[in-house]
């Protein structure tokens, strides 16, 4: 049975458009991008949220040694397309372990990335950025500022701004956070044809983490 969407920033259930207003609303945030379930890692997720998205679909490439992609989730609906677009990985941990890891593409106020970091979001909050940024990425040849947020949650998380959206980095467990050093370069799945053959990612088993950390609240 399909689940129902849910507030991308709390997890609860979202009333539907009617009457009185074009957007989704949440009891406790308003309007909201509505959070859709999370899609299993493969092929076709990946080419529904690829039609569906008006944001980024980040992706480091090369991945890191063992690494697999583990899931997406994206928060929007028909009539506005995919405001925020998380991608899962899941491999094997520097320190241990397995690690996770989600990078998320949004538009300011969706609330998804802040969500996985554990924050009350939507955004990194005041202060962010003030001072030297702490990693850097890179896309098409341009870097991508980077700076740690305090999360407070067992996880770790950077955020920057890229091509007008919010760009979160965020591992779990903390330690994972290591890997941020090996993710040099990112890819944009929505250009995965450029170039000559389609960049096809691997793909693993679905990630715990995502589903665990977006999971509905009843």
């Amino acid at each position: 049975m399909k689940s129902d969407p849910s507030c991308p920033r709390c997890g609860r259930a979202v009333h539907p458009p009617g009457l009185w207003s074009s957007a989704w609303q949440c009891d406790a945030h308003g309007p909201v991008a509505p959070l859709n379930p999370v899609r299993a890692p493969g092929s076709a997720s990946l080419e529904v949220l690829l039609d569906f998205t008006q944001v980024p679909v980040w992706l480091p490439w090369p991945l890191p040694a063992g690494w697999l992609v583990t899931g997406f989730a994206d928060a929007g609906d028909e009539r506005s397309g995919a405001l925020g677009a998380a991608v899962a990985l899941s491999g094997p941990a520097p320190l241990g372990g397995v690690g996770e890891l989600a990078l998320v593409a949004e538009d300011p106020g969706i609330g998804v990335g802040a969500r996985l970091a554990g924050l009350d979001g939507p955004d990194p909050g005041t202060g962010f950025g003030s001072g030297p940024p702490d990693a850097k990425v890179r896309y098409d040849g341009h870097d991508i500022a980077l700076w740690s947020v305090d999360t407070g949650s067992g996880r770790a998380a950077y955020a920057g701004e890229a091509m007008a959206d919010w760009l979160w980095v965020v591992f779990s467990p903390a330690d994972a956070a290591v890997l941020i050093a090996e993710l040099t370069d990112l890819r944009d799945l929505r250009d995965r044809h450029d170039g000559g053959a389609a960049l096809e990612p691997p793909f693993g088993a679905p990630s715990p983490f995502l589903a665990s950390a977006l999971k509905p609240v009843a």
